[in-house]
């Protein structure tokens, strides 16, 4: 089976879309959560993610702050700006679609799916060896996809020789997962690793395949949506360098 493996949408209908149609024909979907929070489209994203084949969808951190799970206090003053509009614009039905997503869960007995972390699935981010190695004593698959971070990346743990490795795959990479990992697909709608595609990855759950991709979108529009909502300044700007 292939999965198209997305997390951190933010909003963001234009880089979703563009991730749809490149990703082409997909047997299942794995959403790493995080849906709203910093783009104009969250209602729209929410219905565009429930079309999807074989929806497998978590929580995300904004997720739950949109929902009142978590204080807006612990994100800064325009992540905070941006939640509470997100409440405003979120309708009933979409805030219990947020309301109903796990916070973890497992695919075939072959990965385990989270937002930050196997260790705290909505909040930590998997940001270096450190933290990625206290990690691998939390999920007992072979696999562990993450978001949160907006960072593609592959930690690659060796439990024979107790060696732990890194990758940061660039577009079109194909890599072959022969040891227990921790894989994050890169962000959808808001990439911070200075590439401004829209970034994603698919799975072959039979050879244990991981292709990671780019893809660009509108970003120019993006932008003029969310200056008309009124939302951050930075929230658009930063889409054009990708950070």
């Amino acid at each position: 089976m292939k999965a198209l493996i997305i997390s951190d949408v933010h909003a963001n209908l234009t880089a979703l879309e563009a991730v749809i149609e490149a990703a082409g024909d997909i047997e299942a979907v794995w959403c790493l959560g995080d849906l709203v929070g910093y783009g104009p489209d969250p209602n729209d994203c929410i219905d565009r993610i429930c079309t999807l084949p074989n929806l497998t969808c978590l929580l995300g951190n904004h997720d739950a702050a949109a929902l009142g799970q978590i204080d807006d206090d612990a994100f800064n003053l325009e992540a905070r700006t941006s939640l509470r509009w997100m409440r405003s614009e979120l309708t009933p039905s979409h805030m219990a679609f947020l309301r109903a997503l796990p916070e973890m869960t497992t695919e075939e007995k072959l990965v385990t799916l989270v937002h930050g972390s196997p260790r705290n699935p909505v909040w930590e981010y998997v940001m270096d060896l450190r933290i990625a190695r206290f990690n691998f004593e939390y999920f007992t698959t072979p696999f562990c996809f993450v978001g949160h971070t907006h960072l593609p990346v592959i930690y690659q743990y060796n439990a024979d020789r107790k060696l732990l490795a890194y990758d940061i795959p660039l577009d079109g990479d194909k890599i072959e997962l022969n040891a227990q990992s921790i894989i994050n697909p890169g962000s959808v709608g808001q990439p911070r690793d200075h590439d401004p595609r829209a970034a994603y990855a698919i799975f072959d759950t039979e050879t244990n395949i991981c292709c990671f991709h780019r893809v660009d979108y509108d970003v120019t529009g993006v932008q003029k949506r969310i200056l008309l909502a009124g939302l951050p300044v930075r929230h658009a700007y930063r889409l054009s360098e990708g950070w």
